[in-house]
């Protein structure tokens, strides 16, 4: 992290601005292009001030999300993860079509729970049919798992990061506080 570190004050690292702004240039060319092509972006950020950043920034571009929890195996065994989204869309059929009435009590208030829970970690990527063709990522530190997973799979992943962060392991690393809310918004929008 250190060539993205302007200095120190008060044992706390100050983020060089400049290198901040031509790496976003560069991350959101990228993004930009793949954009342009139709591809898929999977927008990750679990830790509690970025989750509602994240939903909105993806549905605000068409994007898929994961915001509560990430799975693993979501991207490196994404056949099994179609199968949970299966059964979600399932119960929200049967739901739909009202077949919940020929069901007992306690056996719709257990669909209800499976629903709840898959729509929960599933929801913002129950129509996604095909790998993302690139990761953004809020905290790789946290996402640590997605970050993993991205690389295994040859996906090139973009991320704010943090000075607690490693960034040889990204491919677009965009420095910047990954607690702050403005800075999450600013750099996500």
């Amino acid at each position: 992290m250190a060539p993205y570190i302007f200095g120190e004050r008060n044992a706390i690292y100050i983020i060089d601005l400049e290198k901040t702004v031509e790496l976003l240039r560069r991350a959101q060319d990228f993004l930009r292009e793949l954009a342009r092509k139709g591809d898929i972006v999977l927008f990750a950020g679990t830790k509690r001030q970025a989750q509602d950043i994240i939903k909105e920034q993806a549905q605000a571009c068409g994007m898929y999300w994961v915001s509560h929890r990430w799975l693993g195996g979501l991207l490196t065994n994404f056949s099994t993860i179609k199968k949970s989204i299966a059964r979600l869309k399932e119960i929200e059929k049967m739901e739909k079509d009202g077949l919940f009435k020929s069901f007992t009590k306690k056996e719709v208030s257990l669909l209800l729970k499976e629903r709840e829970k898959l729509e929960k970690n599933l929801g913002g990527i129950k129509d996604m049919e095909r790998l993302p063709s690139a990761l953004y990522v809020v905290d790789s530190k946290k996402e640590e798992l997605a970050v993993k997973e991205a690389k295994k799979m040859g996906i090139p992943v973009v991320a704010l990061i943090d000075t607690n962060c490693n960034p040889e392991i990204i491919d677009y690393p965009i420095p910047g506080n990954d607690d702050a809310l403005k800075s999450i918004r600013l750099i996500t929008t």
